[in-house]
């Protein structure tokens, strides 16, 4: 049998050195629950998340695969890590023996289609690297990738009928496959195209359609069948909606076949330039170590000292926020823009999936911290964007704009870089579009009509021209009021740093917008209506999910979203001591939810503050604003403990594209940045003896601690550099700097943080 062979092959496996952090990372972990994660092989901030589909519809299959499944489809070159929706599994590959079926069949009669049964005993998962048999033939599958490229190793038992199928019309019950092509233009080589809508926004002449090229070489010469509509065809070349390609072969008693599939948004000629590039050889572990190695460089921006079952939490945690956002330009720059145009990525590298409601509050701080080289790359992306589409980004996916949650968040992930003296960017233009995204204005939008008051809701206009939203006119009114007071706080900080005074005094009024929905009878945010009367009936604990006043969650979880002006909120509450009694009040309450469509986000309950969904991570946090540290220590405490195990399910809710690991990442290390926008960071409780953050140009920030223990949860004294720090916050700048934080602890709480009360005797106890 020929072979396809450009450089001799090992097909010894992979090893990773003893002391490897990869041994401590576990993508398995998440993929049970509603944690949405995939387990397989990635490349840090990759274009390619090459894994195995084992479901397609139902809202715990958004990553095209859960734990609970025992039967696999195939694997597919793109995936989502953690979110509740789901889109992208383009170019689907299945290795299968004996003859053929060309449906995929179901969970429940796997034997009617080509999936094929497996065990997770016989399933392993690292980071770039992942491996199971597929019973029904036994066939191990292997996957590694490149950044923009999938390679898989299949090895075969002896058969004159072994096949890899690949289909086209894969894709998730809620998508639809628009437009395929294939086409054999050697005796290795398959390009095609994939046309899909999916997720993004609605729209006549499918303005949000996916466009995905791709160029697939096989180790071995094959023969070539097409089906079309589950019919075979005659032509080597075909298009359609449902098209399935057939690579036959016959293969020797453990035989390995490989593959290689480089994908592009712009062409095929892209997609072959990106595989002859990244992976030019038929060496599956070179590139499996190549890749092993960025990965054991990136975890190792942070070294922790912990017991191996914590350490595993932390690096499956960094690893988790290492996956998004997903690079998006070829090896030669090229990107598909919003426009639909193909653009060059002149001095950066574009970046989409970014989840910025979801990211904004830690992921994005934390790669401020670990991927300074990718926080203006970022930045750059979103200014592209507002250029060719009109708007900042809000949730793009692949040239399209979901426009998926509320708010306007590019806006806190640039001042905070900003701020944080990341500038490598257009300042004036980044402040130009930071105004535009706060304004009522839907001019000069490329997009249909029908999107526009998705993208420019009536809400900007209300909270613009009478100063709030009326709950009777726009859905969601509390949560996007708040969250519009924060991100026009934002604006207001930056407006005074580019001297434009008279925006800042605008916006810092309607940063304190939040006032509005506070009803002092019974300390809640609440819809306010068009004649300015409070929404009736009321009940904190009621949610009819994405249909009611808040966003994803209850008046329990959105009361305490105002991370600009703590104090403002303290003062609406009757000083430090109703606000202590109010926040307390949220972890006692009763976890009970009412509503008949209740939101499935409000996870990871305790009592009402939920973990599992962002609008609570930096809740805990306000205690220390309000001379109560050691309540946030212990509650920090009891998030270890409750909401991050070392398990299938060990998620408390959606991964949402890091954002639920960065907050373990932050906090775990002994801090966490409550309002990002303001580089301050407010200290909890740390979870290791020491935490080393590997800072460019040499520097390291370590966090040194000292009597660490299950019962030592509380913080007795801090030292910053050898200096006492009596207050429980410090500058982002003390990191940048280099140095070290010493913290010793102790099994009670202490008068350590405390700004001014003392403690009562009776708290002390």
């Amino acid at each position: 049998m020929a072979l396809c062979t450009l450089s001799g092959c090992k097909y010894e496996n992979s090893t990773i050195s003893a002391d490897s952090l990869l041994d401590f990372v576990d993508p398995l972990i998440g993929t049970g629950g509603h944690g949405h994660t995939f387990p397989g092989a990635a490349y840090p901030f990759g274009m390619v998340q090459l894994s195995p589909d084992t479901g397609l519809e139902g809202w715990d299959w958004c990553s095209g695969y859960h734990y609970s499944d025992s039967s696999i489809i195939g694997f597919s070159h793109t995936h989502l890590s953690g979110t509740g929706r789901s889109d992208l599994m383009d170019v689907m590959l299945m290795p299968v023996t004996g003859n053929l079926k060309l449906s995929p069949g179901s969970k429940s009669k796997p034997d009617e289609g080509y999936r094929s049964r497996f065990s997770h005993d016989e399933e392993s998962a690292s980071p770039g690297y992942y491996k199971v048999r597929l019973k029904d033939y036994d066939i191990m599958a292997e996957l590694t990738v490149s950044p923009r490229c999938g390679f898989h190793r299949y090895t075969f038992p002896e058969s004159k009928s072994s096949h890899i199928i690949l289909d086209l019309s894969h894709h998730f019950a809620t998508d639809s496959v628009l437009f395929t092509s294939i086409n054999k233009i050697d005796s290795c080589t398959i390009i095609g195209e994939r046309k899909t809508k999916g997720w993004g926004e609605p729209g006549e002449k499918y303005w949000s359609e996916q466009q995905l090229f791709f160029a697939l070489k096989v180790s071995k010469v094959f023969d070539l069948s097409i089906a079309a509509d589950e019919q075979f065809i005659q032509e080597k070349q075909a298009s359609g909606k449902n098209i399935k390609a057939i690579l036959n072969f016959e293969t020797s008693l453990n035989e390995m076949v490989l593959v290689k599939v480089g994908i592009s948004a712009v062409s095929a000629e892209n997609a072959l330039q990106n595989l002859s590039e990244e992976i030019p050889h038929w060496d599956f572990n070179k590139t499996l170590s190549e890749t092993q190695a960025v990965w054991e460089k990136e975890l190792s921006k942070i070294k922790v000292g912990a017991p191996d079952k914590n350490k595993t939490i932390f690096y499956t945690a960094l690893y988790h926020s290492l996956l998004a956002p997903y690079l998006y330009n070829d090896v030669n720059k090229e990107y598909l823009g919003f426009d639909k145009q193909t653009h060059m990525a002149e001095g950066f590298d574009n970046y989409t999936v970014l989840s910025l409601w979801d990211t904004f509050r830690a992921e994005n701080p934390l790669l401020t911290l670990i991927a300074p080289d990718k926080v203006n790359d970022l930045i750059q992306s979103m200014l592209a964007q507002y250029e060719q589409y009109g708007l900042l980004p809000v949730w793009p996916l692949w040239s399209s704009e979901t426009n998926c949650m509320i708010g306007y968040h590019a806006v806190p992930v640039i001042v905070d870089a900003y701020m944080k003296g990341y500038r490598n960017f257009d300042a004036k233009e980044a402040y130009k579009a930071c105004l535009r995204a706060a304004e009522y204005d839907t001019t000069g939008i490329k997009c249909p009509d029908l999107v526009l008051p998705h993208l420019m809701p009536k809400a900007k206009y209300y909270k613009n021209a009478i100063g709030y939203i009326p709950c009777d006119r726009e859905n969601e009114s509390v949560a996007k009021a708040l969250e519009y007071a924060y991100d026009d706080w934002c604006i207001s900080i930056f407006a005074e740093a580019m001297s434009d005074f008279e925006s800042k005094a605008k916006y810092e009024r309607f940063a304190k917008a939040y006032e509005f929905y506070f009803d002092k009878s019974i300390r809640f945010m609440r819809g306010l209506d068009s004649k300015g009367e409070w929404r009736t009936p009321f009940n904190p604990r009621a949610s009819t999910h994405r249909s009611d006043d808040y966003c994803e969650g209850t008046a329990w979880q959105w009361t305490w979203f105002v991370p600009h002006d703590v104090e403002g909120l303290v003062n609406l509450m009757g000083g430090e001591d109703a606000f202590v009694q109010k926040l307390d009040s949220l972890f006692s309450a009763d976890s009970s939810l009412e509503g008949e469509t209740t939101s499935s986000d409000i996870s990871g309950l305790i009592g009402q503050y939920a973990h599992g969904n962002e609008p609570s991570h930096h809740v805990i946090h306000l205690y220390n604003y309000v001379n109560h540290p050691w309540r946030t220590q212990e509650l920090v405490d009891s998030v270890y403990r409750s909401q991050y195990t070392n398990s299938i399910d060990g998620l408390s809710g959606n991964e949402d594209c890091g954002q639920m690991s960065a907050w373990y990442i932050l906090n775990s290390m002994g801090f966490y940045q409550v309002c990002p926008g303001k580089p301050v960071y407010s200290i909890g409780r740390p979870a290791f003896d020491k935490a080393v953050i590997n800072l460019p140009e040499g520097k390291t920030f370590s966090i040194v601690v000292k009597n660490n223990g299950k019962k030592n949860k509380y913080i007795e004294s801090v030292l910053l550099n050898g200096k006492a720090l009596n207050i429980p916050f410090f500058n982002h700048q003390d990191i940048a700097n280099g140095g070290t934080m010493e913290i010793k602890m102790t099994d009670h709480p202490t008068k350590w943080g405390v700004l001014s009360p003392a403690l009562s005797s009776k708290e002390e106890e």
